[in-house]
């Protein structure tokens, strides 16, 4: 029974293969994105982190900040 799963009629060549395929692709697009975002996400903390509260305020009252700040949490 385990083996005819296993060898899936002869099959399994094919199907674990692009599984295989598949589930690696995925697994590096996740990766690359991940490394992406937390390079992005370190580039704005080395921007951004260190603004004092007269900084923040300026930036948050300027027109595109409040664009921007708008449809985020509109989503």
């Amino acid at each position: 029974m385990i083996n005819e799963l296993f060898f899936m009629n002869g099959y399994a060549v094919y199907v674990l293969s692009a599984f295989s395929f598949t589930l690696i692709s995925f697994l590096g697009l996740y990766l690359i994105t991940k490394i992406q975002f937390v390079r992005e996400q370190n580039k704005f903390v080395a921007k951004f982190g260190s603004l004092t509260t007269r900084q923040a305020n300026s930036a948050k009252s300027q027109r595109i900040n409040k664009e921007i700040l708008a449809n985020a949490t509109n989503n």
